[in-house]
């Protein structure tokens, strides 16, 4: 058991213990490309990624794998760190030797989305809740750390490793990384990113809307206030409003993601909400609230408009050569970790079928992810 009221600090002798994965890099047109004719498929790696998709780790429920992890990698002859976020979670830091600080962070998510669905291989694919997002990135950068010490291409203060709770609801995990009290030169994002470098990402805002009515019998409609028949109208001129964009970025959208309202059909509704993700593609957080606020209050008055905290866009490293780049749509808690430092965002797999039931990805996926965290690792070093 891996328990701490705090940090509870692991130590064992640096074993270099891992696997070496020969691939065959070749360049075209500044793109990664690895035949899987020629890839060896990495026994430890897929063992790794089969045990962490197997153990659910809902957000909340991220005790278990946390507690795997810590023990995986103290085998493996890493330093390791349990940190409390809140509760029985906890992040898991890893280092080689006894120096804490290390010049390139390499770092992914632990927790997944609902529902769980097990772990299922099918030919060359690997399906289940996480496969992808994010225990995808959390195999392959650990197989690529391991694979770097085995080569002794890394030694202690080089690389260090985080894996964070609670990035799919509240991003609590990363936020209290920061108090580890430590720097980097470079960190690498591990998120589904199809295996390009992605130059930036959208930012992000959510707020509720909510409307409050007064309940009486439907039979005497005019009795009461139908409070999702004041939030409806609120909700279809939302649609229309212009919201500022960018060249990079592109639109900025939004999604109704919930609704609630009423409880019984033959009851008049005395309040109802709904919950808007907004994804930002342009324009200042602040700018875009005050867009929005001003057109619900000039469709409904009456209804109570509460935003939580957003960011805005956010733009990433490119500066490593072999690798396509995107911009992705998606949003991550990458602004949470504070400091000057070089940001790269990458990983295997498709963010299309994150969250959703049929998650999966390819074992080519994984293996090429593994070269490209290793390409990642060495050029930030060189520097």
């Amino acid at each position: 058991m891996f328990l701490a009221t705090n940090m509870k600090r692991i130590s064992l002798p640096i074993l270099y213990i891992g696997l070496f994965s020969a691939t065959v890099i070749v360049l075209t047109l500044k793109l990664w490309r690895v035949p899987l004719a020629q890839a060896k498929i990495s026994p430890t790696l897929l063992e790794l990624h089969k045990s962490l998709v197997e153990i659910s780790s809902i957000s909340g429920t991220e005790h278990s794998i946390s507690e795997y992890l810590a023990s995986y990698l103290q085998q493996k002859g890493f330093t390791v760190e349990l940190q409390n976020v809140q509760g029985a979670l906890q992040n898991v830091y890893a280092y080689l030797g006894s120096s804490r600080s290390t010049r390139v962070l390499v770092t992914s998510h632990i927790d997944t989305v609902p529902s769980y669905f097990p772990y299922e291989r099918r030919n060359d694919e690997i399906w289940g809740r996480g496969s992808v997002d994010d225990k995808g990135s959390v195999a392959a950068q650990i197989t690529a750390v391991e694979s770097l010490m085995t080569n002794q291409q890394i030694a202690e203060g080089d690389v260090g490793l985080l894996f964070v709770v609670s990035e799919e609801t509240s991003g609590s995990g990363l936020l209290k990384a920061n108090e580890l009290g430590l720097s980097w030169e470079a960190v690498i994002f591990g998120e589904p990113t199809e295996l390009k470098l992605a130059s930036g990402h959208k930012g992000s805002t959510q707020f509720t809307v909510t409307a409050t009515g007064k309940a009486g019998h439907s039979g005497y409609p005019e009795q009461g206030i139908n409070a999702i028949d004041l939030l409806l109208p609120c909700l279809v001129a939302l649609q229309e409003v212009e919201l500022p964009s960018s060249e990079m970025f592109g639109n900025t959208t939004l999604n109704v993601g919930t609704i609630a309202g009423g409880v019984a059909a033959n009851v008049i509704p005395a309040s109802a909400n709904a919950t808007i993700l907004v994804r930002i593609g342009g324009g200042k957080v602040s700018e875009i609230q005050e867009i929005l606020r001003n057109e619900i209050l000039r469709v409904a008055p009456t209804l109570d408009v509460e935003f939580l905290n957003g960011w805005g866009t956010v733009t990433l490293d490119t500066d490593i050569d072999g690798f396509e780049n995107v911009v992705v749509n998606y949003v991550t808690d990458i602004p949470s970790l504070h400091g000057v430092h070089r940001k790269y965002l990458y990983g295997p797999g498709s963010i299309l079928v994150s969250h959703t039931d049929h998650e999966h990805l390819t074992v080519s996926d994984l293996e090429n992810a593994v070269e490209g965290y290793k390409t990642l690792i060495t050029k930030n070093l060189e520097r």
